[in-house]
């Protein structure tokens, strides 16, 4: 089993994690009392932000209330990598954190795969513009000129896309992969992020994008379009460098997010310290909130364990919630998927979600032809995610989270989205479908209300 392990501030590691050159973390305080322990030497130790709550005695990990971070390497903690024995593993763990006096949490560093699923396309993506408003969006300058969107998937090929119609503009030199991919940012083989990045331009063709090749991690055992969340920690904690080295009354950035967990099986069991699922404080979702009061706006698919037809990778029994870790985080937009028709497409994940109960968050569009990346079309909530990202991407042209906070955002989504389900809010649909021209009109509303 992969884990994750979290140590306090040491001189080795502050040196590991700000310089890409440095060697991976020492060995040195594990030795030989772990049985069937490995570090991985070759992974980037990532610097992760403390979360303290405002109000004294509250819950630092309640991220909807208000929580700030440090990023002070004295104050903040350092992830690292590892394996251990599956034979082993209760006993592991804690021989490992009685081994080095610096472990403060060892956490599951499950599968991730993405959110694609084959189906029969209902319309093209020109029908999904239609729907969305994007000439309208476009005549008010909204094209996402300019907006930083990170696709965090399996990598873009260019290439592709031009044969499309479209020419994004990809910052090569922003982009990052996890070490040991060998093909270049947007030049990745043709593959399920061209096809998130082809989907992100339906409504946001000018934005800037950030080829963050997550899904192409190599290791034994797996194939192409599935990674560990260790891949995702380390490619956030590059998006907080990212974001924190613009100034902040100019800071924007949209994350795409294709892909989640499809099986309980490779987390740890609900209550245990180191769950991913269910647990706040694991260094994902700690980093993931981080992000996002940095400035980022970040988008989750739903997942594809609907009721009615789900993947056949799902392994959600019974009343377990599929939506979870990340994709039920409540500082993000968890998009469930429709089609251009506005009907729910089965697949698409019903909520309540775990970390949050009002998940999904909002609706948007998939199952039509569009990139041509698979022959059944763009589809699952991988499509309808970068939809509504897109959307996103578009609106922060004018309306920088220094007007507009993600938070503030996502809330004028809900209130602008077309309800599809029962009166407000429901768990097949969110707040309903997003509505773009809605969106920006009241957006521009909110951004001149606040206060100077």
């Amino acid at each position: 089993m992969r884990i994750l392990i979290q140590l306090r501030h040491s001189p080795v590691l502050e040196a590991a994690a700000s310089s890409p050159e440095s060697p991976g973390p020492l060995t040195a305080g594990f030795g030989d009392t772990a049985p069937g322990f490995s570090l991985d030497s070759s992974y980037e130790p990532v610097l992760l932000p403390t979360p303290t709550a405002d109000e004294p005695g509250a819950d630092p990990f309640a991220y909807a209330q208000a929580v700030n971070f440090s990023l002070q390497p004295e104050a903040a903690t350092y992830i690292v990598r590892g394996e251990i024995s599956d034979a082993q593993i209760n006993h592991s763990v804690q021989a490992i954190t009685a081994a080095n006096p610096d472990v403060v949490g060892v956490f599951s560093d499950p599968v991730i795969e993405r959110c694609i699923c084959p189906e029969r396309a209902i319309g093209t993506h020109k029908n999904v513009a239609t729907v969305l408003g994007v000439k309208k969006l476009a005549a008010k300058g909204l094209t996402g000129r300019g907006v930083p969107v990170a696709v965090v998937d399996s990598g873009i090929n260019k290439a592709h896309l031009q044969t499309r119609g479209q020419n994004p503009s990809i910052d090569t030199g922003r982009s990052w992969s996890p070490r040991g991919v060998t093909t270049k940012p947007g030049r990745h083989p043709v593959d399920h992020g061209t096809m998130c990045a082809f989907d992100v331009g339906i409504a946001a063709p000018k934005a800037k994008l950030l080829d963050y090749a997550l899904l192409l991690s190599s290791r034994p055992g797996r194939t192409v379009m599935s990674g560990f969340l260790s891949d995702a920690v380390a490619g956030y904690g590059k998006l907080l460098r990212f974001i924190r080295a613009q100034p902040a009354g100019r800071r924007r950035l949209v994350v795409n997010n294709s892909w989640g967990m499809f099986s309980p099986a490779w987390d740890f069991p609900i209550g245990h310290p180191g769950n991913y699922s269910n647990n706040p404080a694991h260094p994902f979702n700690v980093i993931v909130a981080s992000l996002e009061r940095e400035g980022a706006d970040i988008l989750f698919a739903a997942g594809n364990c609907g009721r009615e037809c789900p993947d056949g990778r799902c392994e959600f029994k019974g009343h377990q919630r599929p939506i979870c870790g990340a994709n039920s985080h409540p500082s993000v937009l968890s998009v469930a998927g429709i089609d251009h028709r506005k009907r729910r497409i089965g697949y698409s994940s019903q909520g309540p979600g775990r970390l949050a109960a009002a998940k999904p968050d909002i609706s948007a569009y998939t199952a039509f032809k569009g990139s041509l990346v698979y022959p059944g079309g763009d589809g699952g909530t991988s499509a309808a995610c970068p939809v509504a990202a897109g959307v996103i991407a578009a609106i922060r042209t004018k309306y920088p989270p220094s007007k507009v906070s993600p938070a503030a955002l996502r809330s004028v989504v809900y209130k602008t989205a077309d309800d599809l389900g029962g009166t407000g809010y429901d768990h097949n649909y969110g707040w309903g479908a997003i509505e773009p021209v809605a969106l920006a009109e009241a957006v521009a509303v909110a951004a001149r209300a606040k206060p100077a």
